[in-house]
C-alpha cells in the first residue's frame, strides 16, 4: 500500500481481543520511541475507559469509517501530536473490518501529493485480506506471530 499510494509512513494494527488495546505490529519510525517499540515487536495503545481510541489515529477504529485528510492538523477530530512526533501533512486511515466488526487499522501518511478517493479505495481493498487473516487469528485458526 505504501508503494501504491507513494506514502512515506505506514502503521498496521490489530485490536487485542483480550483487552481491546490497539496493537501496532508494523510501523514507520515517526517518534524516538518507535525504535524501542520495534525491538519489542509491537506498540500498544490502550483503549480509553469510554471504549474509544480517540483522536485522528483512533477515528477509523472508533467509527468503522475509513477516511483521508490532506490537512490533518486542522481536521476536527485532531487533538495534537506527541512532542517528538514527526509532522504529518497527509493522513489516510482504513478501518480493517470483518462482518462490519472493526478488527484493526491500516494508516498511511505523507505521500508527495495529496491523497484522493482512489487511494482510499485501493487501501480499503488491500485491507480486506488482512481482515480475513485477523478473523482467522481471533477464531484460533491462524497464529498472528
Amino acid at each position: 500500500m505504501r508503494r501504491l499510494t507513494g506514502s512515506r509512513y505506514c502503521y498496521v494494527t490489530y485490536i487485542d481481543p483480550e483487552n481491546g488495546d490497539s496493537v501496532a505490529i508494523k510501523f514507520s519510525q515517526v517518534t524516538s520511541q518507535c525504535a524501542y517499540y520495534n525491538s519489542m515487536g509491537e506498540a500498544r495503545f490502550k483503549v480509553q475507559k469510554n471504549g474509544k481510541y480517540g483522536g485522528l489515529l483512533g477515528y477509523s477504529m472508533d467509527t468503522g469509517k475509513s477516511f483521508f485528510t490532506n490537512d490533518p492538523t486542522n481536521h476536527p477530530i485532531a487533538h495534537g501530536i506527541p512532542k517528538d512526533h514527526k509532522i504529518i501533512r497527509r493522513f489516510l486511515s482504513v478501518a480493517v473490518k470483518y462482518d462490519n466488526k472493526v478488527l484493526g487499522q491500516i494508516v498511511l501518511a505523507d505521500p508527495p501529493r495529496d491523497y484522493n478517493v482512489n487511494d482510499l479505495k485501493i487501501s480499503i481493498e488491500i485491507g480486506q485480506p488482512y481482515a480475513r487473516i485477523l478473523q482467522g487469528f481471533y477464531d484460533g485458526r491462524i497464529p498472528l506471530k
